[in-house]
């Protein structure tokens, strides 16, 4: 059985508690995990305090470099990273080359660091006084990430903490750990020097100390809204910065302009992709007037063509749930809808994939006739369920989105092009798509959302990421001809 250790300094580090890793496929366990908490974290910081002292003094040059080696090392093994979220997460091999895809455009955008990181200057602000800014980096920074994304969410945040001269300690999910120990070998064979990046494994009491070290500057977080909160208030009671971002219900509206089967084929995709375990998962889908009826026809032949089955099988399009656990509750989640009044129109409880009986699958399931106040619309189900709501109107729907408490993201189908401007304006959601059902930004644009789904002020990746990571010094010079050109005064300065 392979024992899945931490990485701290450049090197494997052993531990004594463990906890099983499980392939969702077969319900096997396929790993060991070991379980980290103060001494670990304690050790992976210090690592990384004196890994700082020359990491962020190294040139723009030599960080881009490394940059670019860690990129092209992504590129190279992409099929094999894959295989391996693949067998712990369960989703399949090409969502997961998806995924390193997105991860690997933060990477991109950071080998530009030197035209993100430069500065600006004044001249002559005030009688031969000029005034120039510049960003430095913070020190140690980590990342707390959750299972759905085991390398995009963490590509995500330690690319742009490193470029611009942070160290990093990554606290990956415990439930899909191997992607970490991979990606921090690729940074070495990048050239990357020991210490840092870092990885330290574990659950509550690894998250605990990283929120109470004081070593730690920073804290970037995904997660669950309560999670998010809770890291929050922890990390800045004890004086970090802090990136949280939390749950999400994502709602697609469709228009009865809109082209229903191609609004159907990205709904399908976007509500049953990777088994719905996305943040960006369409979960609510708003049919506005007479739609309804058409769009769930076309919903229902589209679910039921859904193939489910083991991830790494060629022509699968929707692997199993990370546990059982989460099977589990996403199948009582639907029965419940049902008691409450909801039409199961597509029912995937109970599905068994031959071979695989002991897996955690469960079909695609499309719900009807869902209200606001049901379970299956309120709670963030994190499964391959989609509910739909019926209204009248955009500007009703457009209420609906705006009353939820999460404000992730969303997405309009429609040929108008006003009512599409009228649905970006109104809509109270961080990231909105036109036709596009998973509206997730570029890495040159920042992730994040509003409401309860981003709890804090700090967006991921992007711009936004470049100044979490960093912080600003503002410079202003003189160089007089001579000590007595000027005569200090006692007033408070202005310029002149």
């Amino acid at each position: 059985m392979t024992t899945i250790p931490h990485w701290i300094n450049g090197a494997a580090v052993p531990g004594t508690d463990t906890q099983p890793v499980f392939n969702p496929a077969t319900g096997a366990v396929r790993a060991q995990v070991v379980l980290g908490g103060g001494a670990e974290v304690d050790a992976a910081v210090q690592a990384a305090t004196a890994a700082f002292a020359s990491w962020s003094e190294s040139s723009l040059t030599q960080r881009t470099q490394v940059m670019f080696a860690f990129r092209q090392l992504l590129l190279d093994h992409e099929e094999e990273l894959g295989r391996i979220i693949s067998a712990e997460h369960g989703k399949t091999i090409d969502d997961a080359r998806g995924e390193i895809t997105r991860g690997r455009e933060v990477v991109e955008y950071v080998c530009g660091l030197g035209d993100v990181l430069k500065g600006s200057y004044s001249d002559q602000v005030s009688r031969g006084i000029d005034v120039h800014n510049f960003r430095q980096p913070l020190g140690v920074v980590a990342g707390i990430t959750p299972f759905n994304f085991p390398a995009m969410v963490p590509l995500w945040m330690h690319p742009i903490a490193i470029a611009t001269g942070n160290t990093f300690i990554l606290k990956p999910s415990e439930r899909d750990p191997s992607a970490a120990n991979f990606v921090a070998q690729l940074y070495q064979r990048a050239g990357l020097p020991d210490g840092v990046f870092n990885v330290v494994h574990g659950g509550k009491e690894a998250v605990d100390a990283i929120l109470t070290h004081p070593g730690v500057e920073a804290v970037s977080f995904v997660g669950s809204t309560p999670i998010a909160t809770y890291v929050h208030q922890q990390a800045t009671a004890h004086g970090k910065r802090v990136q949280a971002l939390g749950g999400a219900k994502n709602h697609a509206v469709v228009l009865p302009d809109a082209d229903l089967e191609f609004a159907a084929n990205h709904i399908t995709a976007g509500a049953y992709g990777s088994a719905g375990e996305r943040c960006m998962a369409l979960s609510v889908t708003i049919a506005v007037g007479d739609t309804a009826d058409r769009l769930i026809d076309i919903l229902t032949r589209k679910a039921n063509d859904v193939h489910v089955g083991p991830g790494d099988t060629p022509g699968t399009d929707m692997g199993p749930l990370i546990t059982k656990a989460a099977q589990e509750r996403v199948e009582n989640a639907v029965g419940t809808a049902a008691v409450q009044g909801a039409t199961i129109v597509v029912d995937g409880r109970g599905l068994k994939i031959e071979g695989h009986e002991n897996g955690f699958f469960t079909g695609p399931s499309l719900l009807d006739h869902v209200t606001p106040d049901m379970d299956a619309y309120k709670d963030e189900l994190f499964g391959p369920v989609l509910a739909i709501l019926r209204v009248d109107t955009l500007d009703e729907a457009i209420d609906v989105i705006n009353a939820n408490p999460y404000g992730n993201g969303t997405a309009l189908f429609t040929g108008s092009g006003e009512a599409a401007r009228r649905f970006q304006r109104r809509i109270k959601v961080g990231m909105i798509g036109i036709n596009v059902p998973v509206p997730v930004p570029m890495s040159y644009y920042s992730f994040g959302g509003w409401k309860d789904s981003l709890i804090g002020d700090h967006p991921i990746h992007g711009p936004e990421g470049i100044r979490f990571c960093t912080r600003p010094k503002v410079v202003t010079t003189r160089w007089p001809r001579t000590s007595h050109q000027i005569t200090a005064g006692f007033t408070f300065p202005t310029s002149s």
